[in-house]
């Protein structure tokens, strides 16, 4: 699944964008990954010069294929990595077994083109990881199912290819050993960032986008330490950075409860002493003197309480390791419940899951049927194409990849038209992986331009036989042209709408989950309960992830439907600050019990809400009874009620 952003205002949500052609052309401004990239080029090239070493260049080149592991390498934490990254060796080496064995039948090779495409879209998405998502696997089987056919050496090939991967693996876990709790580190350095911004921002206009960016990179942040926690060991500086990230959260919660409604704004020296506790972090690994940060002389005990709990999250970075008592509680749901929330009917992940691997089906099997030269290309094409996340993005994958791989065609040709070996294919391997990996970040099409040669480099070098550049380069743009076709043409007809039409749904749904969880949190369940892994938040954060996965995929469709992203952008805005509330409250073991009436009147008000933006109405405006410790939660839910009113004829 791609990388979530926040939403920063509903203006800027809906705002008319540059044409297709112009933003699928843009170069944007992200720093080369100089590190990464030579990592990447090493991993791939590394098995090549084995096998030209031990003198089975052939071998080596397979092996080669389990490189593409290290393309799903990013900046997570080591535990999440490795788990990971070995999966991805598995399912590599296994599509690569099953391409040798599935070779002799064109007709299964299409239909599991299809089913592996459509199964790693779904895995990826449910899991929220990031990277390729499943062009790789379905590019591993397409080039087994293209070498000479022996199914007798399906073992062996998977085996080649899965020690490719391992190594890939080793170079992409080396930064364990220097760095071991790198990613968490920064991640937390941003919530402290974010949280000085939004302090700043109290009793200004930019309140509510730097309360919402803050409660984005926070959510990273705990999503981040939980794949970074292994429990068997017990880790100082891990401990250190989930009791930091506590505090900030402790700190915004405060913020949310006295200062929401003020209009005066909060003294400067709040802010700087929160990004000098972010700036901290860094000189812990360097030498560097901390800057003394002064309180103003007049401030009132609101203030001078918040000053106290920045200054204890400030202590959490001085102590010794044996004052940190703070016990680790990790709240995640199991892979079981993932994956069953991902099965859901309105889940865009499966939808977008059973689209992908049909539309990839039909590609392999018209290029079959028509019995082109290295037919695998087709639907590789309509992989890479369909890989955005919405029909915008493909669209600008589309040209992108039109565009860069017609030129990288081109590339592809002279260099195979000078007849390299050796060291030599060694080396194009090692350089334009490099390339391809240094670009990626700015435009997917310059980095088309690059991997394109080097797919077809290792491809063409495991089938060798007499070139022609005038063939060569005829045969593969034309497989490029009707796969993008293909992707195009199935994007377009096939649920290109479906995002918006999800949308009522799946948010009344969300908010009758909130109504479930209000009901579990503010009444007696008994011994033993523990509300943060209770079935109905977890059900709540599934629905919401649903929810803003849906809002996205809807702003990115054609055409867009504006009365829908205009109605419920300040809905979805509620909604997902009453979840970080509710969140929060779950995990207070002193809540308040509710009466019945007080309870009855809050899920009477929920109910109505969701019907309410089930048929697309305003509801009426209740009263909503204060909850004792949780004023916030009483704001909120007005928020989302005024929300539904203030839209709700707009769709009507």
């Amino acid at each position: 699944m791609t990388e979530n952003k926040p939403i920063e205002s509903a203006e800027s949500s809906i705002a008319k964008p540059p044409s297709i052609f112009k933003q699928a052309l843009t170069v944007n401004q992200k720093p080369f990954p100089w590190e990464k990239a030579f990592s990447a080029g090493v991993a791939a090239a590394l098995p090549v010069l084995i096998g030209l070493w031990i003198g089975r260049f052939e071998y080596g080149l397979i092996a080669g294929m389990g490189a593409f592991t290290y393309l799903y390498t990013f900046n997570i934490p080591y535990a999440q990595r490795a788990k990971k990254l070995f999966f991805v060796v598995l399912g590599i080496t296994f599509v690569a077994w099953l391409g040798s064995v599935a070779a002799p039948h064109p007709l299964v090779i299409a239909v599991l083109t299809g089913l592996i495409g459509a199964v790693a879209v779904f895995i990826f998405g449910a899991l929220k990881i990031i990277g390729p998502s499943a062009i790789f696997f379905v590019l591993v089987f397409s080039m087994t199912t293209g070498m000479p056919i022996q199914p007798e050496l399906a073992l062996f090939r998977a085996s080649l290819v899965f020690l490719g991967g391992i190594l890939s693996w080793v170079i992409a876990m080396i930064g364990c050993f220097f760095e071991p709790h790198g990613p968490e580190t920064g991640v937390v350095k941003r919530v402290f960032l974010e949280l000085a911004s939004f302090l700043d921002s109290v009793g200004t206009e930019k309140f509510h986008e730097a309360r919402h960016r803050f409660m984005s990179v926070l959510k990273e942040a705990e999503e981040t330490l939980a794949a970074g926690y292994i429990s068997w060991r017990e880790d100082d500086l891990f401990k250190r950075l989930y009791v930091l990230n506590d505090h900030a959260n402790v700190i915004f919660l405060y913020v949310l409860e006295h200062f929401s409604r003020k209009s005066a704004e909060l003294p400067r020296e709040l802010g700087e002493a929160v990004r000098e506790i972010a700036h901290s972090m860094d000189r812990r690994k360097k030498e560097g003197t901390p800057k003394q940060i002064l309180q103003p002389n007049d401030m009132d005990e609101s203030v001078a309480n918040l000053f106290v709990a920045i200054f204890d999250a400030d202590a959490v970075l001085n102590e010794p390791n044996s004052k940190i008592e703070q016990v680790i509680q990790i709240s995640k749901p199991s892979l079981k419940k993932v994956f069953l929330g991902a099965f859901d009917k309105s889940s865009i992940v499966f939808i977008s899951a059973v689209r992908f691997g049909v539309i990839t089906m039909l590609a392999a099997i018209i290029a079959y049927q028509f019995e082109l030269e290295r037919s695998y290309w087709v639907p590789l094409s309509c992989v890479a194409v369909m890989s955005g996340a919405t029909l915008v993005s493909t669209f600008h994958r589309a040209i992108q990849r039109a565009l860069g791989t017609m030129l990288g065609i081109v590339i592809a040709g002279l260099i195979l038209a000078t007849g390299p070996t050796g060291y030599m294919i060694v080396f194009f391997i090692l350089l334009l992986t490099f390339i391809t990996e240094l670009f990626i970040v700015k435009n997917y099409g310059l980095a088309a331009l690059f991997f394109t040669p080097n797919a077809l480099l290792m491809a063409e070098s495991t089938n060798p036989g007499i070139f022609s550049f005038q063939y060569f380069a005829s045969a593969r743009i034309i497989d490029v042209a009707i796969g993008i076709a293909i992707g195009l043409i199935g994007v377009w007809l096939v649920g290109r709408q479906s995002a918006s039409s999800l949308l009522p749904h799946v948010i009344t749904k969300t908010i009758r989950s909130q109504a479930q969880c209000l009901f579990i949190l503010f009444t007696d369940q008994g011994a033993g309960f523990y509300a943060p892994n209770s079935r109905e938040l977890m059900k709540m954060r599934t629905n919401l992830v649903h929810v803003q996965t849906l809002y996205s995929t809807a702003a990115g469709e054609i055409p867009v439907n504006q009365n829908v992203l205009e109605y419920y952008w300040p809905v979805l805005f509620s909604i997902e600050q009453l979840a970080y509330l509710l969140d929060n409250c779950a995990k207070n073991p002193t809540r308040p019990i509710l009466s019945d009436t007080t309870l009855a009147q809050m899920l009477y008000i929920f109910e109505t809400m969701a019907n309410a933006a089930n048929r697309k109405q305003s509801p009426p405006l209740k009263h909503v009874p204060e909850i004792q410790q949780y004023p916030s939660i009483q704001k909120e839910t007005i928020r989302l009620q005024k929300s539904l009113i203030q839209r709700g004829d707009s769709l009507a």
